[in-house]
């Protein structure tokens, strides 16, 4: 493959990969930010190349002579022996937007097209809008024509403190669902943001910004395990609640029994004065609530590593919280029911007992032959047993 002698093939092909399909460089050429004139070296050929392929050389310079927009393309008298005094090509200079779009040819064409039909209304708005619509080309060019209409009716719409405390989807927008702001809520703040002067970022984010709610994403199943609990409960024996609800609203009871998986704390005996918390895995936000230091405070995870990596969490928001059948002697007892433990946590977690610290060791190591031993492959009885010994 010769390396010298760029076609106008060649050119399109690089300045495609290189300027038009680069998601950086393309917005930084429309903003101003990658200066025009652009200039492609054509590489030109030594004497000795030229002469080594006289087709190919003879084909480079006819190809430029007949190039459409002359002006574009920069020559040089170059002597080479045995063809004398030759008027060779050495850059393509392009001078703007439009004369990419057009070297691009019609994909480039049907594009830019595009990005008008979705950039005039919401440049109505506001001009000013102009940056941040081209720095989110990708997004801009994803909208519908008819999606970016309601873009530009929905901006003017939205202001500062307007949902009153509420959630996203009770904003008072007219002629808009609110699930369309919802689906398109990371690129509607990006222009609140310039329409405002930077006040969206300011609150920390158009949430906050327009004073709504965020829609809980880290639930939580809480299931009262003894009559008592349940009447102060409102008589519901199981429900969800994000961590925010938790955080503030203290749950009834002397015990709060935290239960790593779902699975395991549908299976729970009754249990007096108790309240379950159950599934949260990782989710261990909501046991910085202040009310938790007034209960007696359980919790059961896997007995695997990240299990322990888990209640050391959960210990390091409550440094009360008593571990419950993640002992030495449940691990023996369940032994055949061990499986490897694919990605183990390594580091030691901070805040085990000495002995839980030693069984944390003991599965990381595989000391038993494997690292893992699920809630669920426990013994029914032994669950009983040792939960009724907790309370």
């Amino acid at each position: 493959m010769k390396d010298w002698g760029l076609l106008p093939d060649d050119v399109r092909g690089s300045l495609k990969k290189n300027e038009w399909n680069h998601p950086r460089h393309l917005p930084q050429r429309l903003l101003g930010e990658r200066a025009f004139p652009l200039a492609v070296n054509l590489r030109p050929p030594s004497g000795k190349k030229a002469l080594d392929d006289l087709a190919a050389f003879h084909a480079f310079v006819q190809a430029w002579q007949h190039w459409p927009n002359p002006h574009q393309v920069n020559w040089k008298h170059t002597k080479y022996a045995q063809l004398g005094e030759v008027s060779v090509p050495t850059h393509l200079t392009l001078s703007s937007i439009q004369e990419l779009i057009t070297m691009i040819g019609d994909e480039a064409v049907t594009r830019s097209e595009s990005w008008q039909q979705r950039l005039i209304p919401i440049l109505e708005v506001s001009q000013a809008l102009y940056p941040v619509l081209v720095r989110n080309l990708k997004k801009l060019e994803s909208l519908s024509r008819g999606e970016a209409h309601m873009i530009a009716r929905l901006l003017p719409q939205l202001k500062q403190g307007m949902g009153n405390s509420g959630y996203l989807r009770a904003l008072p927008i007219a002629g808009i669902d609110t699930k369309f702001l919802e689906t398109h809520l990371t690129f509607i703040s990006a222009l609140l943001d310039e329409l405002h002067g930077g006040a969206v970022s300011a609150a920390g984010g158009v949430i906050p910004w327009l004073d709504c709610i965020a829609v809980p994403s880290d639930w939580l199943l809480v299931r009262p395990l003894c009559p008592k609990t349940l009447q102060a409960l409102g008589g519901l024996p199981i429900f969800r609640a994000p961590t925010e609800v938790l955080l503030s609203s203290t749950l009834p009871g002397g015990r709060i029994l935290v239960v790593e998986n779902n699975q395991s704390g549908y299976s729970l005996p009754v249990l007096s004065d108790t309240v379950a918390v159950i599934g949260g895995g990782s989710n261990l936000a909501w046991m910085q609530a202040p009310w938790l230091k007034e209960k007696a405070i359980g919790y059961w995870g896997d007995l695997d590593t990240w299990g322990f990596a888990f209640l050391s969490e959960a210990r390091r928001r409550q440094s009360h919280v008593t571990s419950l059948l993640m002992d030495k002697a449940t691990l023996i007892h369940h032994r055949h029911h061990l499986v490897g433990e694919p990605n183990p946590y390594t580091a030691i977690p901070e805040y085990l007992t000495e002995a839980e610290s030693q069984v944390f060791q003991d599965l990381r190591d595989s000391r038993y032959g494997n690292g893992r031993l699920e809630q669920e492959k426990l013994h029914a009885d032994y669950i009983v047993e040792a939960l009724k010994n907790w309370v």
